[in-house]
């Protein structure tokens, strides 16, 4: 090896390392000369022992000086060798590189100064050293040092500058290391990054869009910058991608479709507007690519749908309808199990408008593809009997519709009505806010008689007593008063002379037996007078407490609605409707006479025209009308009846029908049967009033002025109460 001391003058190697930087300069100028004469002559092995010495004794030395008399040494080399440069770089351009990670900023300096120098003269040959200069540039980019920053920003321009005319820059290579990067959080380092995805993006021979999956979600991540220049130019560079999107015919939706999704659900709100308006068109440009990700795509426009931004719920509903109105055939890639998983999740919501489209996504797979939908009932049923209890009536109405649309079938209507009695007996708050709309909307989108004869079927024999007399009385208020049951209201009317409704009467009959007044009720709408006297009759003492008193209330203010009106006219002629009178009669009798119900009703006994009995001679005014009617015959003889009941029905028609024996109904059969459950209903009150009396006395300070008290309590509530029913029953 040749001696340094020939090549280089000691004086040249001390100015070399001196503080000053005009000795240094100089003493660089002098190693370029040098370098230069070495390379003219073809001196190679000179050339190396020169660059060695450059970096063993001055770039790698411990003391700053020396190092940077190394590095604008090796810069001054590379000038000298000009066009034999590219042999020596992987010796002068590695030293370099590591002195710009120096814990010297001056250090850092001057080596950014170098290697722009070494740049300038290697041009395209430096592409080998691409990553490892783009990484230590991309560190510089967030220096301490502002000379520093500077000096790094000027290279960076240069070897911009070198790339673009490069033809052996490599994409592939670089691609991991800006995938890497991309997470870093600094502003400088993401402007610095930016900048390079828009060079490339612009190079005409690198195809950037193909590599967009791998930096899509760092772009993304910075949307939401605290800096509005990087949020800026992040959107630049997505709006970019995005258009060439649009006019590529080869794009990987895929990969890119699932960064999106979880960019949709960003806390930020320009991150989620940006997200959910890239799914929009991918929805629409996707295709059969986008297939397979259509359910995660759903999860994400979902939520935005209730976006407090009105821009991104315009987007998201938008995108949603779009998505609907794709009609997929099932097949491998399209996933039902996944799209149901998700409306059953979004269901549950807080958003009214998500809940809404994850049930009519729900509504709509059940119409396109039943056979699979129902495949996954046991899934989604439970969510949705849940969402019957949904605070609005919108999603509540389209629950319901999709329960129809399940129930087309008759395992799957059974199911629901059993069901829907569960739900009812486990929530009672349920069936008493909710009950009336879910019976009435169902009796519109299902037969209204088949879902009262399966209620009526599933009550009859429901052990909790109890919940079976609050259900049955709530099927009775609605059979009376929804305009929805007209229809079943009018065969029921005719059930003494029309086969069918002799059936349903049957049908309903064994678990109205629940409820004294449901069943008295029962026997009013149907004309059956002369058994609705039966059953007044055959009510026991411990049958009237206070919520029988309820009932009979809310029963005489519906007398008074519209449903009761051919009653109320079938009074014109008491001498055809006996047992009409006698049963209402038999109502009033029941009532405490303070209460209003009671001034009701005999009020409107007052009413019954005296010359309506004809040949009838009434006694003095009673305080009962009806009751003390005295049947007289025109001869006078005070105890022979007007019309024997041999010649009447129960509805007080001749009994022509009975005579051709239309007449099914067996009533001494149904009044055991009403007295048989009754007396179940007795037990039960027998059991609990002991339960009751246990806890009583095992209560401190709880004594008998107490249970009055309570009970004088009731009565108030029951009169409060029932005010409204009348007025309900005529807004019915």
């Amino acid at each position: 090896m040749a001696d340094i001391s020939a090549l280089l003058p000691a004086a040249t190697l001390r100015n070399l390392s001196d503080k000053l930087y005009e000795k240094r300069k100089n003493a660089a100028l002098e190693v370029e000369g040098v370098v230069r004469h070495l390379t003219a002559a073809g001196d190679h092995e000179k050339l190396t022992t020169v660059i060695n010495v450059l970096i063993n004794d001055f770039a790698l030395s411990p003391q700053a000086n020396h190092r940077k008399g190394g590095l604008i040494g090796l810069a001054a080399a590379t000038v000298g060798l000009a066009g034999e440069a590219a042999q020596h770089l992987a010796q002068i351009v590695p030293p370099v590189l590591n002195s710009l990670s120096d814990q010297d900023s001056r250090v850092r300096y001057y080596a950014c100064e170098g290697l722009y120098n070494i740049a300038k003269v290697a041009r395209g040959d430096l592409i080998l050293f691409f990553n490892q200069i783009f990484d230590a540039l991309c560190k510089l980019s967030a220096d301490s040092g502002p000379n520093v920053q500077s000096a790094a920003h000027l290279l960076d321009k240069l070897i911009k500058d070198i790339v673009a005319e490069s033809d052996q820059f490599s994409i592939e290579e670089f691609i991991p290391l800006l995938r890497e990067r991309m997470n870093v959080l600094n502003p400088y380092v993401r402007q610095f990054l930016v900048g390079w995805i828009t060079l490339l993006d612009s190079a005409p021979d690198i195809d950037m869009l193909g590599f967009l999956p791998d930096f899509l979600d760092g772009l993304f991540n910075m949307l939401s910058d605290s800096s509005h220049e990087i949020r800026q130019q992040a959107d630049s560079a997505l709006s970019e991608f995005l258009q060439e999107i649009k006019d590529s015919p080869s794009v990987d939706y895929g990969r890119m479709a699932e960064i999106l999704v979880r960019r949709a659900g960003s806390p930020d709100e320009f991150t989620r507007l940006t997200a959910i308006t890239w799914v929009n068109e991918f929805v629409k440009l996707g295709g059969d690519q986008l297939v397979p990700y259509y359910s995660d795509i759903l999860s994400s426009i979902l939520p935005c749908i209730s976006d407090k931004e009105e821009k991104i719920k315009a987007v998201a509903r938008e995108t949603n309808e779009e998505l609907r109105a794709i009609n997929i055939e099932p097949a491998e890639d399209f996933d039902i199990g996944a799209f149901l998983g998700i409306a059953r999740r979004e269901i549950g919501s807080e958003w009214e408008a998500t809940r809404l489209e994850a049930l009519r996504w729900m509504l709509v797979l059940l119409e396109r593809h039943r056979a699979e939908v129902l495949s996954y009932l046991n899934d989604i049923f439970p969510a949705l009997l849940q969402s019957l209890s949904d605070s609005s009536d919108e999603v509540v109405l389209l629950v319901l519709k999709i329960h129809a649309c399940i129930a087309q079938e008759t395992q799957h209507f059974r199911q629901l009505i059993v069901f829907l009695v569960y739900q009812f007996k486990l929530e009672p708050s349920l069936l008493e806010k909710r009950g009336a709309l879910i019976l009435r909307r169902l009796c519109v989108l299902l037969d209204a008689e088949r879902i009262y004869r399966e209620l009526a079927s599933i009550l009859e024999g429901e052990a909790d007593l109890e919940f079976a007399t609050v259900m049955v009385q709530a099927l009775n208020l609605i059979l009376l008063t929804a305009s929805e049951l007209a229809e079943l209201r009018t065969l029921l009317k005719h059930s003494l002379s029309i086969p069918a409704g002799q059936d349903l009467f049957i049908a309903l009959y064994s678990s109205w037996c629940h409820s004294p007044m449901a069943t008295i009720s029962l026997c009013l709408l149907v004309q059956a007078y002369q058994h609705a006297t039966s059953v007044i009759q055959s009510l026991a003492e411990e049958d009237i407490n206070v919520k029988f008193l309820v009932q009979v209330d809310k029963l005489v203010r519906l007398l008074e609605a519209p449903v009761f009106t051919y009653l109320r006219l079938q009074l014109l002629e008491p001498g055809r409707y006996p047992a009409l009178l006698k049963a209402l009669n038999g109502l009033l009798m029941l009532l405490p006479q303070q209460s209003a119900a009671f001034k009701i009703l005999r009020t409107r006994l007052k009413t019954v025209p005296a010359y309506a009995f004809m040949h009838v001679q009434t006694p003095p005014t009673s305080e009962f009308p009806g009751l003390n009617v005295v049947r007289r015959t025109a001869s006078g003889n005070p105890y022979t009846p007007i019309l024997t009941h041999s010649q009447f029905n129960e509805d007080g028609e001749k009994n022509s029908e009975l005579s051709n024996g239309a007449n099914r109904i067996n009533f001494a059969m149904r009044l055991q049967q009403f007295e048989r459950m009754q007396h179940q209903h007795r037990l039960h009150q027998q059991e609990q009033s002991e339960l009751s009396k246990k806890e009583w006395k095992g209560t401190p300070g709880f004594t008998q002025g107490d249970k009055w008290e309570e009970a004088r309590k009731t009565s108030v509530f029951i009169e409060s109460n029932t005010r409204t029913l009348s007025r309900l029953s005529w807004q019915s």
